[in-house]
This record gives C-alpha cells, structure tokens and sequence, in this order.
C-alpha cells in the first residue's frame, strides 16, 4: 500500500505537470495568434490611414504646383508679347547719346588732349559776338523789371538799402546763367545744329572719316569747348550789364542813390557767388552744344 500510495502520489505529480505544461502552451499560443490577430488588424487599418493621409497631402501639392506653372506660363508669354510691341521713348535714346556723346568729348579734350585749336578759336569768335548783344540786352531789361518790383515793395516797408543785395544774389545765382544759356541755345545751337545736318546729308561727314580725320575731334569737340569757355564769359559781362540797368532805374524812377545799391550787393554778395555762376555757365554751355550737335 506504502509503496502503492508512493507511485499514486507520483503519478498524480506527473501528470500535473504535464496539465501545467499544456496550460502554459495553450497561454502561449493564444496569446500569440492573439497578439498576432489584433497587432495585424490594427496595423494594418493604422497603415492604410497614414498612406491616405500621405496620398491626399501629395495630390494637394501636385494640384498646387500644377496652377502655380500655369500662372508662371501665363506671365511669361504676356510678357513676351509686352516686350516685343513696346519701344523705348525717344527721348530716352536721345539723352542717353547726348551723355556718351558728351563723355567721348570730355575724353578727347581731357584726356587724350585732342583738340582743333584753330577750329575751337574759330567757333569762340562765332559765339562770342553772335550771343553777346541779345543777353546783353535781356539781361537789361529783365534787371529793369526785377528793380520795379523790388523798389515798390520794399519801398513800403523801409528796406530800400537791401535791393542791391537782393539784385546782385538772384543775377549771379539763377538769371544771368539761364539768360545767357536760353540766348545761346536760340543764336548759336540751332545754328550748329543746322550746319552739322547740311554736312550729314551731303556726306561732308564721311567724307572727313574717309580722309582719316574723326568728326567727333573735328567738328563736336572744337564747338562744344568753344561753347563751354564763351558762356562764363558772357554771364559776367550780362550780369554787370543787368546791375547797372537797375541801378540807372532805381536812380531815375525812385530816387534810392546808386551808392546805396553798390553798398548793399558788395554785402551780400560773395566770390562763391560769382563762381557758381561761372560754373553754371560752363556746364549749360558744355550741355547745350552738345545737344546741338
């Protein structure tokens, strides 16, 4: 019975065991073919909705660049057919000429010291007496009206001894340059401008470039030196003119004494003055003739 009970016992033991054995085994399948089951569905539907999302996000954007090169098309063949209808002003051309023309000259003259000294001599003569008269004579009348205008007004208020300076600073700063330089352009610009077109048309112009001779150097240069020397020297001579109509008319119509007016522009007025003045003139002189040619 001992030895019986010993094997039952045994026995029972065993087959314990092997109950646990395939408790566990079951627990372990299950659970994988579960884990394997759930895992796989979940995974599968999570996949599926990232590549949806990751689909729409890239036909979104196709869409996108689809308009975004339709627009582009678009603006370029409009600018295209803009470009190819539309010219510049010819004004814009014309200045940018005068500027290279003017920038070849200031070379030639400056730099490679290429100047007609006879035909620059020549064209001062023709400047000089063809402009000196007609700015003599506005620079007189205008300093006549300017005096009228000036002595009435400031008769009234008791400042009859700063006329002269007012005179002397509005002469030498903006009227005797734009005087002279409006004179300049109707006398001697439009007859250079005349001349040089007679000479283009009857090929003078080629004629000069098949001899050797450039006509920038022979006819522009020598015309716009000329020009630009004539015109300071004209200012000067109209701006003197001008104080002295003024103070004739002051004398004469009001009574204010020449003493006050000269006492009055010798204060006021300065060497930078007179230098801006000459300076002006140079440069309208310089533009002009350029302009003109």
């Amino acid at each position: 019975v001992g030895g019986g009970g010993g094997g039952f016992a045994r026995g029972a033991r065993a087959s314990g065991r092997r109950r646990w054995r395939c408790a566990v085994e079951v627990g372990t399948g299950g659970g994988g073919s579960g884990e394997g089951v759930v895992g796989g569905a979940g995974g599968g539907s999570g996949d599926g909705g990232v590549d949806d999302r990751k689909g729409s996000k890239h036909e979104g954007s196709a869409e996108l660049a689809g308009q975004m090169e339709g627009t582009g098309d678009k603006i370029a063949a409009y600018l295209n057919e803009s470009l190819q209808t539309w010219e510049p002003p010819k004004f814009l051309w014309r200045t940018l000429y005068t500027l290279l023309l003017l920038g070849l000259v200031v070379k030639r003259v400056l730099w490679e010291r290429k100047l007609n000294m006879q035909q620059t001599l020549q064209q001062i003569g023709r400047v000089g007496p063809d402009t000196l008269g007609v700015s003599m004579l506005t620079s007189a009348f205008v300093g006549m009206v300017f005096t009228i205008q000036f002595c009435q007004e400031f008769s009234k208020v008791g400042l009859t001894r700063a006329i002269g300076g007012l005179l002397g600073l509005a002469f030498a700063r903006e009227l005797t340059p734009v005087i002279c330089a409006i004179v300049l352009a109707g006398r001697v610009g439009s007859a250079i401008a005349a001349e040089l077109g007679t000479m283009q048309v009857s090929e003078q112009v080629d004629q000069l470039r098949t001899l050797g001779s450039d006509p920038v150097d022979y006819l522009v240069a020598p015309r716009v030196v000329a020009c630009a020397l004539s015109l300071p020297i004209l200012s000067v001579v109209s701006f003197t003119i001008g104080m002295a109509a003024s103070i004739l008319l002051a004398d004469l119509r009001y009574g204010i004494s020449p003493n006050i007016i000269l006492d009055s522009a010798a204060k006021y007025l300065e060497t930078s003055d007179i230098m801006v003045m000459c300076a002006k003139g140079l440069s309208f002189g310089g533009v002009i003739a350029t302009i003109s040619c």
